[in-house]
């Protein structure tokens, strides 16, 4: 709600004051559709100003630049060192993803976001507690779908865990240790384990693959964060309440599962499996004359193709798989629409390549994502404060009592 004190517009005068900038710069962030401006009351060529707007301006910590046709969108919302991303791809407190990904293990891509220098949060003796509770959890959602399953388990993992609330930097690390072997474990249907992840879910779910080892390992350092997208985003928000990072990371599996986040790998699959199974031209032309979307393509940060994906399609076809997949069904809808394939298209090739169950695109991206869940949970909790965003109201306005 508004404060009462406050005001619901600003004069042009009033508005320029408070940014501390001349009139031609607020008209310019007016038309930038930064601050909504409107007809005042009384009939008067005069406008009148959003307070909320310029408030909102005057909090960003971003300079505001004129010529660089800045949205809303584009401007920052809270202060992080544990990512950003780049025209080459997401960078990992200073290190490129994509390099990480040629050598690095899953385990030390999450070290490195988590910050934890001075221990080993992934030493074999860091293993998870499992509970009454949780055990009984495991054997009655055998069936269910690999992270509901872990949601599931996780709301019971803080209570069986006595360092779940442990404060100190390199425990916080520990925990986030953890929470991953316990997720990863209960997503495929297996004990906790020390083993490398990457070679735990190869087991589970490509045995029989001999390059599934180093391209889960690679999908798993190349997906570990990406800013604040929406999972992360929600992660940050409910770890600013002082909950523990067991629930943290249950807020970004609910948030990962929709269509339009994680979800959408298996969509890509499927249409995947519809491309192969004819004329590939066709298809795509006949996709684009019905107006049909092409899950897995297009990306609204990187337009001229997501590295990420280049990466593993790299990856991938240097184990010799069909180049459909990863190069001529890429190139006909790029030609088609302007789309580029993202890391969504490019999990579906890497399920179908190893045979991995229907689903596990969302699941593989889930187990990932964990790690920057865990890092920026650990953030938020070290600035001791509540995120508590503001709307941007968009009814009515007061009807002014004479």
């Amino acid at each position: 709600m508004n404060n009462s004190d406050e005001p619901l517009y600003l004069s042009a005068g009033e508005a320029a004051a408070e940014l501390s900038i001349s009139p031609a710069t607020l008209y310019a962030y007016v038309s930038r559709g930064l601050v909504r401006s409107e007809p005042t009351e009384d009939g008067a060529r005069s406008r009148r100003y959003r307070a909320d707007d310029v408030r909102s301006l005057k909090n960003r910590r971003a300079p505001m630049v004129e010529g660089q046709g800045l949205k809303a969108a584009d401007l920052p919302v809270l202060d992080s060192a544990v990512s950003t991303i780049t025209a080459e791809g997401p960078i990992y407190r200073g290190v490129k993803a994509t390099t990480l990904s040629e050598t690095a293990s899953f385990e030390q891509a999450a070290t490195l976001l988590w910050d934890s220098k001075s221990s080993d949060p992934f030493a074999k003796t860091n293993m998870p507690p499992i509970s009454p509770a949780m055990r009984k959890i495991m054997d009655a959602t055998k069936d269910a779908p690999p992270i509901d399953r872990a949601v599931a388990v996780l709301s019971q993992a803080t209570e069986a865990d006595p360092r779940a609330y442990n404060m100190v930097s390199e425990g916080r690390a520990a925990t986030g240790a953890r929470i991953l072997r316990l997720a990863v474990a209960t997503m495929i249907g297996a004990e906790p384990s020390a083993d490398p992840l990457h070679k735990q879910i190869a087991r589970a779910w490509a045995p029989r693959h001999e390059h599934a080892e180093d391209l889960i390992r690679r999908a798993l350092v190349l997906l570990a964060d990406h800013e604040l997208n929406s999972s992360t985003f929600t992660v940050r928000c409910a770890a600013s309440t002082g909950i523990s990072l067991y629930d943290a990371v249950i807020a970004g599996l609910v948030a990962l599962k929709g269509p339009r986040h994680g979800g959408v790998g298996p969509m890509a699959s499927k249409m995947l499996d519809t491309l192969i199974a004819g004329d590939v031209a066709a298809i795509v032309r006949e996709r684009v004359a019905l107006g049909e979307r092409f899950p897995g393509f297009g990306h609204m940060v990187y337009r001229d193709g997501d590295p990420r994906a280049e990466s593993l399609f790299g990856a991938l076809v240097k184990t010799g798989i069909d180049k459909r997949l990863a190069v001529e069904i890429p190139e006909r809808i790029k030609e088609a629409t302007g789309a580029f394939a993202n890391c969504d298209y490019a999990l579906a090739v890497m399920r179908r390549t190893l045979d991995m169950p229907p689903g596990s695109e969302t699941t593989i991206f889930a187990m990932s994502r964990i790690a920057g869940w865990v890092a920026h949970a650990i953030e938020q909790l070290e600035t001791r404060k509540l995120i508590r965003p503001r709307a941007r109201y968009t009814g009515p306005a007061p009807v002014s009592r004479r």
